[in-house]
């Protein structure tokens, strides 16, 4: 999940820029397809993002809620067969993106980096491609996602039920113990996950779609759509970095780790004076 999501950090926010910042240096880029390139590799990789985020969540529920599948699934070897195969699929879904667009990128401040031609633009063609890859990234990821966390939520509850009902019956203490509590918490990521990804997703799928609508049908594009647009991309990108973040500063070894490096000059220079 962190590396796909360094990739579209690199691809989108980096390597989209620079040829548009520095235009006059980079004529060469006419000749070669290297805008066809980087649309191919960006989409990709938002792609594997998105699916490695999916992913991760079914194994959390695996791990969660099917104790006999557990020992099965949630292994070094099944983790390293689905990422391959992930990074695969979505590696050669995203090749049509070469074909939509031309090489030279555009020079004007609107969403899309590469120049689009109107034959393809106006193509019923490509435009049900388009909103096919928007329905499996992320529509397809948003019902997975919802699904998997609303069934490990539901697991979690009723295994906190059952633990206090033993307890009470046990002890008579109906206070609850250290578990519970750390299965709450273990909600509350879930439903953080869930709604971050959402969130911030809706908006750039929403626009994209009208656009596409309003294109096919000939209308005039709202400057206000492309800035609403704009933004979604932004909330996209966000999204993108944010999945991972949440999971690692959830656990408690990743925080005492952060805590040690954050640490670790001032018990340098300390070790130093004495």
């Amino acid at each position: 999940m962190a590396a796909a999501d360094l990739l579209v950090v690199i691809t989108d926010l980096i390597l989209r820029q620079i040829p548009i910042l520095y235009y006059f240096k980079f004529h060469f880029l006419f000749d070669i397809p290297v805008c066809n390139i980087h649309a191919a590799l960006l989409y990709a990789a938002t792609d594997c993002s998105v699916w490695f985020t999916v992913a991760f969540t079914f194994d959390r529920f695996v791990a969660i809620c099917c104790q006999k599948l557990k020992t099965k699934y949630c292994t070094e070897r099944t983790a390293a067969v689905v990422i391959g195969i992930v990074t695969v699929l979505f590696s050669l879904k995203n090749i049509f993106w070469y074909f939509m667009f031309t090489s030279r990128y555009i020079l004007q401040k609107v969403p899309w980096f590469c120049v689009i031609t109107i034959s393809v633009m106006l193509s019923p063609v490509w435009t049900a491609i388009e909103f096919l890859h928007y329905i499996l990234t992320p529509c397809v990821p948003f019902i997975l996602i919802l699904m998997l966390n609303a069934l490990t939520v539901r697991h979690i509850l009723v295994t906190i039920r059952i633990r206090k009902r033993l307890r009470v019956q046990s002890s008579g203490e109906s206070d609850s113990d250290p578990e519970t509590k750390n299965r709450r918490k273990s909600i509350t990521l879930l439903l953080v996950i869930s709604g971050n990804f959402i969130l911030l997703w809706a908006l750039l799928v929403v626009c994209t779609m009208y656009s596409r609508i309003v294109i096919l049908n000939m209308l005039d594009n709202d400057q206000m759509l492309l800035i609403i647009q704009e933004l979604g991309f932004m909330l996209q990108l966000l999204s993108c970095c944010t999945n991972t973040s949440i999971y690692g500063v959830t656990q408690s070894k990743f925080r005492e780790e952060l805590k040690n490096g954050l640490k670790y000059p001032f018990t340098l220079i300390s070790k130093i004076i004495k």
